[in-house]
């Protein structure tokens, strides 16, 4: 599932090729709303939340799309042939310049602007949006703290943005094991702020690193390095499924506390 920073970018891009734009021809390619047509509609800007995609409409439409595991949006110049196959085309919108389409998008949804609040209002501070809270997410991360500190970071509703690949990659750089409690881990403040930071420098980037190294094979410290060595130590990484996500992590760097 794309982390925070590639959903960000993915707003970012979609609204400035499509806001101030008119519709000419939109094409939603689900059962809900297969017979909506908002041609004729500019469209107002494209914000991210979290993981969540909010493209407003005219003055009543919000177009709600996540991204899940597979789905991908793509800008094309009329006439150029889609890069992914056209019955994974979720979404067609269509302005006298672009064509933007959202292929296998997890959720496809057109809600009224006064409702955005019911399909984003559950998630806690976005760590790329302009409401940041630090303290907020700090207050929701230690309600419960007997969580696995790997769970909470990724439960969208106490900080939105982090997925399993910037979990494992900033326990590992805040030396902490991804089965220890909240109520234990020490340096939390630095690691939600270690969090941010690692967004923000990411988030123009097509190609993520923690490492500071964006040669392939050489972006992460433990994700997706199971049996490896450990870049610090030489210890190899161990690979489990932890809450029902798979996570990596160093046993010297990341002692599990008994």
């Amino acid at each position: 599932m794309p982390e925070g920073d590639t959903v960000w970018r993915t707003a970012h891009h979609l609204d400035r090729a499509l806001t101030g734009q008119v519709l000419t021809e939109t094409d939603f390619r689900v059962p809900a709303h297969a017979t909506l047509d908002l041609s004729g509609r500019p469209v107002v800007g494209t914000v991210s939340r979290g993981k969540h995609l909010l493209t407003r409409i005219g003055d009543d439409h919000t177009l709600h799309t996540h991204l899940k595991m597979e789905g991908s949006w793509h800008l094309y110049k009329h006439g150029t042939r889609w890069r992914r196959p056209a019955h994974e085309a979720r979404v067609v919108l269509r302005t006298e310049s672009w064509t933007a389409v959202g292929f296998a998008l997890g959720i496809t949804e057109v809600v009224a602007r006064q409702d955005e609040d019911g399909v984003v209002g559950h998630l806690g501070p976005d760590l790329l949006g302009p409401d940041w809270d630090e303290e907020e997410a700090l207050r929701r991360l230690t309600a419960d703290p007997r969580r696995p500190i790997g769970e909470a970071l990724l439960d969208q509703r106490n900080l939105a943005g982090i997925g399993n690949m910037y979990k494992a990659e900033l326990l590992f750089i805040t030396g902490i094991h991804p089965t220890t409690p909240v109520g234990e881990v020490t340096t939390l403040p630095r690691l939600v702020r270690r969090a941010k930071q690692v967004l923000e420098t990411n988030k123009e980037r097509v190609a993520q690193t923690t490492t500071g190294n964006t040669r392939r094979g050489e972006q992460h410290w433990v994700y997706m390095r199971a049996r490896r060595p450990c870049r610090r130590c030489g210890t190899r990484i161990v690979e489990a499924e932890l809450g029902g996500r798979e996570a990596f992590w160093c046993p010297r760097c990341q002692p599990e506390r008994s």
